[in-house]
């Protein structure tokens, strides 16, 4: 079993970007993006994300910017979020945190980890932490680092192991026009949601989105279950309740 998305479209821009890609704001409501997210328990513990995207027209796909798989490219990479980019925000359980303020006795804020993975069709990903709110700010983000200090999270692809999986239909004589990638994280990384935390690594998720970017040249368009106007992946009051029973591989 798995957690599925649907992924609507951000609609703030829609009449200007359906001008800029010579298309009907009608046939970019078409386009489709889909995303399931799975617990794999054995015989490792994973997350795995697959995200389909299809396209309604060969117009939109003459135009996306979709990368070709390239086994050579797999590795991290900052700033995937400037072209096509599969997005997925996974926050934990909120932790407590004291504050001083002069007029005042100290208090406690409640605040919400949460880490960010970027993946571009072609390999490469990267995967931040972020303390709160797009905290720290420094561009580009913090990078995600294993419990030893100074390795980098990875994902494992799932097409860079099993190519007949790839699927990468740009132009084709036959409509829609498909295009999926598949990727898994281990679990063992997402102790850095709340590292005082007594729960299992996969019960620390407790909320996900997962986004798409698509470029289309000049013009992109964001992908989300729901949006902030105007979007904002980063914003937590639009993500989903983790289902984990949903998502739990039978």
């Amino acid at each position: 079993m798995s957690q599925s998305f649907d992924l609507y479209l951000a609609t703030e821009t829609l009449a200007d970007d359906a001008q800029q890609l010579g298309v009907t704001v009608s046939v970019l409501q078409q386009i489709s993006v889909q995303v399931s997210a799975t617990l794999v328990a054995q015989p490792e513990a994973y997350l795995q994300l697959e995200y389909r995207v299809t396209l309604p027209s060969e117009s939109l796909a003459a135009q996306l910017n979709w990368p070709k798989w390239q086994a050579d490219k797999v590795g991290f990479k900052d700033y995937l979020w400037e072209r096509t980019c599969l997005e997925c925000f996974l926050a934990g359980y909120l932790v407590s945190s004291r504050s001083e303020d002069s007029d005042k006795s100290p208090k406690t804020n409640m605040t919400m980890s949460y880490i960010e993975i970027n993946a571009s069709p072609e390999g490469q990903y990267a995967l931040y932490e972020f303390d709160s709110y797009r905290s720290p700010t420094t561009l580009p983000p913090r990078p995600l680092i294993y419990a030893d200090g100074q390795t980098r999270a990875a994902i494992d692809w799932i097409d860079g192991n099993h190519p007949k999986l790839l699927i990468d239909y740009p132009i084709s004589t036959h409509e829609p026009y498909h295009y999926q990638r598949s990727f898994r994280m281990p679990l063992d990384s997402l102790t850095s949601l709340n590292r005082k935390s007594d729960y299992s690594n996969d019960a620390l998720i407790k909320y996900i989105h997962p986004c798409v970017i698509l470029s289309f040249g000049a013009t992109i368009l964001y992908f989300a279950p729901k949006h902030a106007s105007p979007p904002d992946f980063h914003n937590s009051q639009y993500w989903t309740p983790f289902d984990r029973l949903s998502a739990l591989a039978k």
